[in-house]
C-alpha cells in the first residue's frame, strides 16, 4: 500500500484518531506515515483544519523537532509524513537511565525549549507536549506532533491533551492556549524526568485536573532549590507568570551537561537497538 509515493512497511501503532506506519520514501528514506480514520476525515471542517495546521507544521524547523515532510489533506484518508526518529521514548529512556540530575535535566530542557521555539516561530501552539511525544535519538531529543489533526471540528482544541500536562487555561471553557501553555507542559515533562512522577499526581483524570487547578505542584526530588523555583514558575497557574520559551532555553542552556546523557549507556544501547530494528524492518518490508 502506498500514500503519495510512500510505501507502507509496518504498522507502528493505532489510536482513536488514526494509524502510524513505518513507511519508505521513493529514495529509501524511512518516515513515520500518519493516516487519519475516515470518520474524522469526514467531520465538518476537519480537512480545512488539517490543511491549515499541516502547512504550519511543514514550516517547523530545528534539530530537536521531528520534521514534517509531506501531507495530503485532500486524500480519501488524509495523511502526514514525518521524519522517522529511531530511539526510545522519553519514559523508557528515563526508566533505564534513572531520574535526571541537574546538568542532564538542563540538557533535556534546553533541547525541548529549542524545539518549541521552532514550533512557535511557525505559528503553531503544540498543545500536546508530554513524555510520550519525546523520542530520544542519537542526535538528541525529538519533539513529535505539532497539533496537526489533533481535534475534529466538533471538539474544542482547548480541551485536548493529557491530564497532568494540560495547563489551567486549557481547562477553561473560554481558554485560549498560547506559547505559555507549552511552557507549562514542558515544566511538567521535566518534573517527570527528574522525579519519575507527575507534578500533579496520578490516578483518575478528574483528580489530576482538580490538583492542576487548585494545588501547588509536587516537586519533591527535583535536583535542588533552583530547579524547584524554576519549575514552579513554569507550572504557575497564570500564563503571564511563566517564563518564555526563550527564557527556559537560556536558563537550561547555562546548566546543561557538556556531554549529553543520551550519548551514554544504557540510553545509547536502547537507541542502537531501535536503529537495528528499523533497519531490519526496512530490509524485509
Amino acid at each position: 500500500m502506498e500514500f503519495g509515493g510512500y510505501r507502507i512497511v509496518s504498522l507502528l501503532g493505532e489510536g482513536d484518531r488514526g494509524r502510524v506506519h513505518l513507511a519508505r520514501s521513493a529514495s529509501g528514506r524511512p518516515v513515520a506515515l500518519r493516516t487519519v480514520h475516515a470518520r474524522l476525515a469526514e467531520a465538518p471542517g476537519f480537512r480545512a483544519c488539517f490543511r491549515r495546521e499541516a502547512a504550519a507544521a511543514l514550516a517547523v524547523t530545528g534539530p530537536y523537532s521531528a520534521a514534517v515532510l509531506d501531507a495530503d489533506p485532500d486524500a480519501e484518508q488524509p495523511w502526514l509524513a514525518v521524519e522517522f526518529c529511531a530511539g526510545p521514548g522519553l519514559p523508557e529512556a528515563v526508566a533505564a537511565y534513572g531520574p535526571l540530575g541537574d546538568a542532564d535535566l538542563a540538557a533535556l530542557g534546553a533541547a525541548l525549549a529549542h524545539a518549541l521555539s521552532g514550533v512557535h516561530a511557525a505559528g503553531v501552539v503544540h498543545r500536546g507536549v508530554k513524555p510520550s511525544h519525546v523520542i530520544i535519538t542519537r542526535a538528541g531529543p525529538k519533539l513529535l506532533d505539532f497539533g496537526v489533526a489533533r481535534y475534529a471540528a466538533d471538539e474544542s482544541p482547548a480541551a485536548v491533551g493529557s491530564p497532568g500536562f494540560l495547563a489551567p487555561e486549557q481547562l477553561a471553557r473560554d481558554g485560549c492556549p498560547g506559547s505559555a501553555t507549552d511552557v507549562f507542559a514542558l515544566g511538567a515533562v521535566l518534573a517527570v524526568a527528574a522525579t519519575g512522577r507527575g507534578p500533579f499526581g496520578s490516578g483518575r483524570a478528574p483528580g489530576v485536573l482538580h490538583r492542576t487547578l487548585h494545588e501547588d505542584p509536587d516537586l519533591l526530588g527535583v535536583p535542588g532549590a533552583a530547579w524547584t523555583g524554576f519549575l514552579g514558575r513554569c507550572l504557575a497557574r497564570t500564563p503571564a507568570a511563566r517564563p518564555t520559551v526563550a527564557e527556559v532555553m537560556a536558563w537550561c542552556g547555562e546548566r546543561a551537561a557538556r556531554y549529553p546523557w543520551w550519548g551514554r549507556e544504557p540510553v545509547s544501547d536502547l537507541i542502537h537497538h531501535e536503529e537495528e530494528e528499523v533497519t531490519e524492518l526496512l530490509r524485509w518490508g
